[in-house]
């Protein structure tokens, strides 16, 4: 199998040396996103519930790239700097999955890249 690496211009370039996205086999494994703005590359105004919309914008976007959506979503990862935030992330990203749940693990960490409040990865299936 040949890995396959994923771009589009609508959502953020990576800001490292990574991909948006690879495609391994029958499965895609996102980077995680934060909340940049994918025109400007700089990180959405408001607080949290807006960084988080911004983010799951982001994913939409890389799995449209792969032409699936959230319904292949497998597995995500949500970190997040303050467990404060954890219901209105909740909120926003239970509106991209209303009836499909994919597994899920939530972490706290001391800080994200370009002080983000969180950073969403996700695996995918193909």
């Amino acid at each position: 199998m040949k890995l396959k690496i994923l771009k589009t211009d609508k959502a953020p370039a990576a800001i490292g040396p990574y991909s948006q996205a690879i495609a391994y086999g029958n499965l895609l494994f996102c980077s995680g996103q934060i909340p940049l703005d994918s025109k400007t590359g700089e990180m959405v105004a408001g607080g949290i519930k807006n960084q988080a919309e911004r983010v799951m914008e982001n994913i939409a976007a890389v799995l449209n790239e792969a032409g699936i959506g959230f319904n292949d979503v497998i597995k995500t990862t949500i970190y997040l700097t303050d467990m404060a935030d954890f219901a209105v992330v909740n909120e926003v990203y239970g509106a991209y999955f209303p009836e499909h749940k994919p597994s899920r693990s939530t972490v706290a960490v001391s800080s994200l890249p370009r002080g983000s409040l969180l950073e969403v990865e996700v695996i995918a299936s193909l």
